[in-house]
């Protein structure tokens, strides 16, 4: 594993573009615009398989171990819900704000998440393979063992955030922005990369797929950092 803990000193807006390798421009990840209407209490005792969410509002909920696998959330805002092994596979996010979510084990297996923000989420475990991530922040919380494999990242932005062990194993990021987060022990295997910003990452740690690095652009100070893993990657012997 690699571990660097130097990131950049400042950044332009998302969706313009920054000089990387060679002065080549680095395509800024587009941020979500969310503007949700006034919002109506939710009024059910929990989640439906398949149930169709619009412009409601799901607070301080105990969602734990229900099932809303294939429902569709519209202009719709979870606040301070709990989300133990809370099944939403299939489930679609689309222009809504998750605030303060917690849960261990949420199943968010071949989900949707389209102009979404997540904000100061706790999680565990998290089961998000096979997932779609268009126009998505992270900002701020911890994500602990994110299972992101064979998933599709577009216009993502993790931001002041600690993603613990992160699983990108044949995923798909393009335009993916890492800005003051923490990233442990994250692992690349088998991933494909474009227009990938980890500069901004005050922590850097890869635990596998170096080799998939092309299609990313890091700092100088990272590039030392982790010139002993690349030359071990490269079959370089280093001496003196």
């Amino acid at each position: 594993m690699v571990r660097t803990g130097t990131g950049r000193t400042g950044r332009t807006g998302g969706g313009g573009g920054r000089g990387g390798r060679g002065g080549a421009v680095v395509k800024g990840a587009r941020r979500p615009q969310v503007r949700l209407p006034a919002l109506e209490p939710h009024g059910g005792a929990g989640l439906e398989p398949d149930g169709d969410y619009d412009g409601v509002e799901l607070r301080d909920l105990d969602l734990a171990g229900q099932d809303g696998g294939g429902a569709r959330f519209m202009d719709c805002a979870l606040t301070g819900c709990a989300l133990d092994e809370t099944r939403l596979r299939h489930t679609r996010f689309l222009d809504s704000v998750l605030t303060g979510i917690r849960g261990v084990g949420t199943d968010l297996a071949e989900a949707t998440l389209r102009d979404v923000e997540l904000v100061d989420a706790r999680l565990g475990g998290t089961q998000a393979y096979g997932a779609v991530l268009e126009r998505v922040v992270i900002r701020g919380g911890k994500i602990d063992y994110l299972n992101l494999r064979q998933a599709r990242l577009r216009d993502v932005v993790f931001e002041a955030c600690v993603l613990v062990e992160p699983d990108f194993g044949g995923a798909r990021l393009e335009r993916v922005e890492f800005v003051d987060c923490a990233l442990r022990s994250a692992d690349f295997t088998a991933a494909t990369l474009a227009d990938v910003d980890l500069r901004g990452a005050v922590e850097l740690g890869i635990a596998g797929g170096v080799d998939r690095l092309p299609g990313a652009v890091i700092s100088a100070a990272q590039l030392l950092d982790l010139a002993p893993v690349l030359a071990a990657e490269l079959g370089i012997r280093v001496e003196g």
